[in-house]
């Protein structure tokens, strides 16, 4: 293995493609003087400032998995808006579907015809039998907690470490010395959230039967593979105990398929036979307009009914007003009839296969310590020898100096990954070529940070 000092090398890296960044981008450069003037961080959302770059790639447009930057340039997209465009920018069926749809009205409160035909949709994917729909997989996480609190008359959520589910306040915590804490950088909360949230490292049995047994959590919140903190599958029979235990106790289990929808049309849960009792799915799922799913077994429905009518009638704090609207549920209807199909999976999957070989060839070749870690048409690389087994392995595994030079090259030379962390997508608009160009600009970086 390399003896190199990676962090010095990537400092340096870093400084000079920061250069050469800035000089490539003088449009990019003016529109983010400009957005400065009236919007915070000169971004519409402050988290797109967190990219490792200078100052915000302003896009002129992004069609399958290539984005034209107002300077010209263009790049092969692996991050595909972090899942948001998995299946690729404007895919034609949904860009045909959004224009019908504009001439005859986009929100009125009321289904469509729509909807019944995607209800029908989900259940046959997922095998859950009932489902509602949300602007934000936000939102409809926050729905299903506010649904099981109800019907289980308990309040705690339990969560593993390292987790994202959105920004939902319950899930906004972090394991720490033992103690659930609320997670680094969290703003404006105030209240304890270690009263009603709970937090285990994943794959964790014994720990997290101790958690359930004093049957006061109502639903152990959980993705099937950890992907936000880097990549962290679950180990052998880990998610058929999950399920026993959560069944012992008295405890529902919410399955949050957000971005291991990148598994299969039918997401990890059909893939692996899981038997959740919700299951929330967004991002993708109406082709990157905002929306979002949630789907429970018809038990749950029924305690769900229960509930409802054993309150008075108000409010249920459950939904907005854009929830379910005609545009986003006849773009989620032909995204999933015609762009999210089996047929774009038997072309992801074995790419993002390939990929994976590729890279931990390259990283062998270079002498780098560095796992790869695939699921369905996903991938990511992780700073460490051995695929993480939890979300403290995979935190430590980060290295955000080695991550910014690593992304700021790549993107110099035309490839973008996730600024966040090391995580790559396939699409259906994917060729091997677009891997090839991927593979050949991380080597030459890897080339650069360990060369004497």
């Amino acid at each position: 293995m390399t003896s190199i000092d990676l962090n010095g090398a990537a400092a340096r890296l870093y400084e000079r493609e920061i250069r050469r960044y800035q000089e490539a981008r003088p449009r990019s450069a003016a529109l983010a003087a400009q957005a400065r003037e009236h919007l915070l961080y000169g971004v519409p959302m402050h988290w797109m400032a967190d990219w490792p770059i200078p100052h915000p790639l302003f896009v002129a447009c992004a069609q399958g998995v290539t984005v034209t930057d107002v300077d010209g340039h263009r790049y092969t997209d692996f991050c595909l808006g972090d899942t948001g465009a998995m299946f690729g920018h404007a895919p034609a069926a949904v860009a045909d579907a959004v224009a019908e749809q504009v001439r005859r009205g986009l929100t009125v409160m009321l289904p469509t015809p729509d909807a019944v035909l995607v209800g029908v949709e989900l259940a046959r994917r997922f095998g859950l039998k009932y489902w509602q729909v949300t602007a934000t997989a936000t939102d409809a996480n926050r729905a299903a907690l506010r649904w099981v609190r109800a019907v289980t008359g308990r309040k705690v959520i339990l969560v593993f470490n390292g987790c994202y589910h959105g920004t939902v306040d319950d899930a906004m915590v972090r394991l720490s010395g033992g103690r659930t804490v609320p997670r680094s950088g969290l703003l404006g909360e105030v209240h304890d959230l270690s009263e009603s949230s709970r937090v285990i490292e994943f794959n964790d049995t014994a720990t997290l039967e101790r958690a359930l047994a004093g049957r006061d959590v109502a639903a152990v919140l959980a993705e099937p593979a950890m992907t936000n903190c880097g990549m962290v599958l679950p180990q052998p029979g880990y998610h058929s105990e999950l399920r026993q235990l959560t069944r012992r106790y008295g405890t529902m289990l919410i399955i949050d398929e957000t971005h291991t929808i990148s598994t299969g049309p039918g997401g990890y849960t059909r893939a692996a036979g899981l038997e959740p009792d919700l299951l929330v799915l967004g991002k993708p799922v109406a082709g990157g307009l905002p929306c979002a799913v949630y789907g429970f077994t018809a038990e749950m429905a029924a305690r769900m009914q229960a509930a409802r009518v054993s309150v008075p009638h108000g409010h249920s704090g459950i939904g907005t007003t854009l929830s379910a609207n005609a545009l986003a549920l006849h773009a989620m209807r032909v995204n999933l009839e015609s762009v999210m199909t089996e047929q774009a999976y038997r072309h992801m999957i074995p790419l993002a296969e390939h990929l994976a070989g590729e890279l931990r060839a390259v990283f062998e070749v270079a002498g780098v310590p560095w796992s790869v870690t695939q699921l369905g048409a996903r991938c990511e690389f992780q700073f460490c020898p051995t695929p993480p087994r939890n979300g403290s392995e995979a935190e430590g595994a980060m290295n955000p100096a080695l991550e910014s030079a690593i992304h700021l090259y790549l993107l110099n030379r035309g490839v973008i990954i996730t600024p966040f962390h090391n995580m790559m997508l396939v699409a259906p608009d994917t060729g091997p070529g677009d891997v090839e160009g991927l593979v050949t600009a991380l080597r030459d970086c890897i080339h650069e940070l360990t060369r004497p």
